[in-house]
């Protein structure tokens, strides 16, 4: 019988956020163990639920929502799109340069995909989100990984950003608000990488998914509106985290800059879009009413709101864990505790968690599933109530008393 194997395409693309980590926690539930699951940034489980409008505007329209759309997406939520950022200043995005997508994932895949040659590179933060990584691979390219300082606060390192670009270089990724790390860069920093992207004709790729979940003092500024018609930006959005509703796969992909210089790359684009005929067409029909009126997110993370003192206190905690250490996260719904080396002396920081998760029913990510450069770091959500995180850390805390590493 003939052995069917996988693509060599995937040989270099991973996902280690829903890999063998998860699999093991769905066995262990399949055994009768209840887990926490502190991996995904999936509100909806732990009680953060969609705004009414947005469910009773879907419902409405799902009588006409059976046929496909177009491949950009309906005209009212691309409108809709645009008009956001105009609010935010930004006159140079219009209707047509607004791509409807299955979420922002499938956008970054087909963005990539349109201009990516095999051995094109592309920066990317590390840490980083990994679908960025791995869809780089899996369009042939070559993931470079510039590095964010943690003691900045997990700000981007400009220098180590430009002596990484090469004539090969394609493109910056910029993930603001950052996950894993919950930075928020400021606008002196955007502004350096932007005069390093139009310095070596670089596309800019800003995934802003958490731009609205921002706490205290920080701002966040959205990086279309520093590139301008000089430098080409492709900015990626939705509702998954802000409005709750990661199930929908509702995202949008904004295109700015000189597009003219840029028609053949968009071209490729738009013929990716098609390939795939449209986006979930009932959930288009929810952008229009999330980003007009009360926006919902604000009575999470104001002071009182959840987000915010869940956030709080799982920074407290984690920090008072000898041998743990955290910065605090400005933005998204995530921290990236580092475990001191000298105390924890891991050498597998998937092992580490998998251990974890077998003693104490709490699953976390490792750091190099984020392709972060050494075993000493893992990501929590911040999405469980106060008195689960309580529980959730306090246990982290006893088992890493008696943790050796290995």
């Amino acid at each position: 019988m003939a052995e069917f194997k996988q693509s060599t395409k995937l040989r270099n693309v991973l996902y280690d956020i829903r890999g063998p980590i998860l699999l093991a926690a769905q066995q262990m539930e399949a055994e009768g163990h209840r887990i926490l699951k502190l991996n995904i940034g999936n509100p909806a489980p732990f009680g953060f639920e969609a705004p009414d409008a947005i469910l009773v505007d879907m419902i409405r329209h799902l009588p006409h929502a059976q046929g496909y759309s177009d491949s950009r997406g309906i005209f009212s939520a691309r409108t809709a799109v645009s008009q956001y950022y105009q609010t935010r200043g930004i006159q140079n995005i219009h209707v047509d340069d607004i791509y409807l997508g299955n979420g922002v994932s499938e956008l970054i895949t087909m963005s990539l995909m349109a201009l990516l040659d095999v051995g094109d590179e592309v920066l990317i933060p590390t840490p980083d989100y990994p679908l960025w990584t791995a869809s780089v691979a899996l369009a042939g390219g070559k993931p470079v990984h510039y590095l964010c300082d943690e003691e900045s606060g997990w700000q981007p390192d400009l220098e180590d950003m430009e002596a990484k670009i090469t004539p090969r270089t394609k493109g910056i990724v910029v993930i603001n608000p950052n996950n894993p790390t919950g930075a928020v860069y400021p606008e002196e920093t955007l502004k350096k990488i932007v005069a390093l992207a139009e310095k070596h004709g670089l596309v800019i790729f800003a995934d802003e998914i958490y731009e609205k979940i921002l706490y205290e003092d920080a701002v966040h500024i959205n990086l279309a509106g520093l590139t301008g018609d000089d430098v080409l930006c492709l900015t990626f959005s939705g509702l998954s985290k802000a409005y709750r509703v990661c199930g929908y796969r509702a995202g949008w992909m904004a295109i700015s800059g000189p597009k003219k210089d840029a028609a053949d790359y968009l071209e490729g684009i738009s013929l990716l879009a098609n390939m795939r005929l449209c986006a979930n067409v009932p959930a288009q029909h929810a952008i229009q009413t999330a980003l007009g009126g009360y926006q919902s997110i604000n009575d999470l993370i104001l002071p009182g709101g959840r987000l915010l003192e869940q956030r709080n206190k799982a920074y407290d905690m984690l920090n008072a864990i000898p041998g743990v250490s955290t910065q605090q996260a400005r933005g998204a719904m995530y921290l990236f505790p580092k475990l001191d080396p000298e105390v924890y002396h891991i050498r597998d920081d998937e092992k580490f968690v998998l251990d974890l998760l077998r003693e104490q029913k709490i699953l976390v990510s490792h750091g190099r599933a984020f392709n972060w450069v050494r075993p000493d770091h893992f990501r929590m959500v911040t999405l469980p109530l106060v008195k689960d995180l309580e529980e959730a850390i306090n246990r982290m805390g006893d088992f890493l008393s008696r943790y050796k590493g290995n």
